[in-house]
C-alpha cells in the first residue's frame, strides 16, 4: 500500500500541475480584455496580499524581516513574479491561441531548462543521458510549435519574439525555484511571501512608469469586472493554491519525484482547449509525448545515477567464504 505521505505528495502535485495546465486556457480569455502586464501585476499583487496575512498569523511579525538578504530576495521574486509572469503572458498575447499551446509547453521543458542553466552556471557539462533528453524535448518542442509545418520558419520572424518571450519567462521561473536552496532555513511560506511582496513592486514601478509615458493604458473598473471570474481564478488556484502545493508535495515526495506531475500541465491545457473549440493537430499531440517521454528517461537514468553512487550498508557474515553481504538498499 502507498504511504500516507506519498498519496497526499502525489494529490498536492497533481492539483498545482493541472492549475497551472489550465491557467493558459483562462489567461487567453482574460488578455483579450486586458493587457498581460496590468493582468500579471494585479494578480500577484492580491496573491501577496493573502500570503501577507497567512504569514503573519502563522509567524509573525519577525518573519518579514530580510535579515541582510534583501538583494537576493528581489532579484528572485523579480525572476519569479515579474519577468516570468509579465513575459509568458505578453508572449502568449503576441501569438493568440497557439500562444497558450507554446506557453504550456515551455512549463513542461523546465527540468530541461534547469540543466541548461546549470551548464552555464556550473560550467560542469551534463551527463549524456541529460543532454539526450533535452534534445528530445526540443524536437518535441518544436513539433508543437511549428505543428509540422515548415512554412513555420518561413515566418519565423513573427513568431521568434513571442516565443522568446515565453522562454526567457520560464529561465526567471527556473532560477527562482533554484533560489530557494538559499533559503532552506525560511519556511516555503516565508520565501514564497517576501519574493512574492518584493516582485510585486517591481511590476508596480513597471506599470507606472508605461502609464505614465503612454505605454500602458490604465484599466478601467468595467475592464476588470469583465475578467472576475478568470482573475478570481488565476489568484486562487495557479497563483495561491498551486504555488503552496507544488512547494509542499516536493517536500513530501521529493524534487526527483514530485517533477513527474509537471506532465500533466500540457495534458490539461489540451483537454480545457478541446472543450473551448481548438483543434489540436497530431504534431502536437506528438510533440507532447515525444517531451514526456524525455522527461520520464531523465527521471529513470536520474534514478539509476543516484543509487549507483549511493554508498549502500554492509553487514558482516558468518561465512567465512563471504566476509561480506550488500543489504537491499
Amino acid at each position: 500500500m502507498l504511504s500516507k505521505q506519498v498519496i497526499i505528495g502525489s494529490i498536492l502535485c497533481l492539483i498545482a500541475s493541472m492549475s497551472w495546465g489550465a491557467m493558459f486556457p483562462v489567461a487567453h480569455v482574460a488578455l483579450q480584455q486586458i493587457d498581460p502586464f496590468y493582468f500579471s501585476f494585479i494578480r500577484y499583487l492580491i496573491v501577496g496580499v493573502i500570503l501577507t496575512l497567512l504569514l503573519w498569523m502563522k509567524e509573525g511579525r519577525s518573519s518579514f524581516r530580510l535579515e541582510g538578504r534583501g538583494k537576493a530576495l528581489l532579484f528572485f521574486g523579480t525572476m519569479a513574479f515579474t519577468v516570468y509572469n509579465m513575459f509568458v503572458f505578453f508572449g502568449q498575447s503576441l501569438m493568440g491561441e497557439p500562444g497558450t499551446v507554446a506557453a504550456s509547453i515551455m512549463e513542461v521543458l523546465m527540468p530541461m531548462i534547469s540543466i541548461m542553466v546549470l551548464w552555464i552556471t556550473t560550467r560542469k557539462a551534463p551527463k549524456s543521458y541529460m543532454l539526450t533528453s533535452v534534445v528530445v524535448a526540443l524536437i518535441g518542442a518544436l513539433l508543437v510549435i511549428t505543428k509540422g509545418e515548415l512554412a513555420f520558419f518561413m515566418t519565423a520572424g513573427q513568431n521568434l519574439l513571442p516565443l522568446l518571450l515565453i522562454f526567457i519567462g520560464v529561465v526567471g521561473w527556473v532560477v527562482y525555484s533554484m533560489g530557494g536552496s538559499q533559503f532552506r532555513d525560511w519556511s516555503i511560506l516565508r520565501y514564497s511571501t517576501l519574493t512574492c511582496l518584493l516582485g510585486s513592486a517591481v511590476s508596480f514601478v513597471i506599470v507606472t512608469l508605461a502609464s505614465v509615458f503612454g505605454l500602458l493604458p490604465v484599466p478601467a473598473w468595467d475592464t476588470l469586472l469583465s475578467i472576475k471570474f478568470e482573475m478570481s481564478f488565476m489568484i486562487l488556484l495557479p497563483g495561491l493554491a498551486a504555488l503552496l502545493c507544488w512547494n509542499s508535495g516536493i517536500k513530501l515526495l521529493s524534487p526527483l519525484n514530485g517533477i513527474l506531475f509537471i506532465n500533466f500541465v500540457p495534458i490539461t491545457t489540451f483537454v480545457i482547449m478541446a472543450f473551448q473549440g481548438y483543434r489540436i493537430s497530431m504534431y502536437e499531440i506528438y510533440g507532447t509525448l515525444l517531451i514526456i517521454f524525455a522527461l520520464l528517461m531523465h527521471n529513470v537514468q536520474q534514478r539509476k545515477t543516484e543509487r549507483a553512487i549511493t554508498p549502500r550498508p554492509y553487514i558482516s557474515s558468518p561465512d567465512p567464504k563471504v566476509e561480506m553481504i550488500k543489504t537491499a538498499p
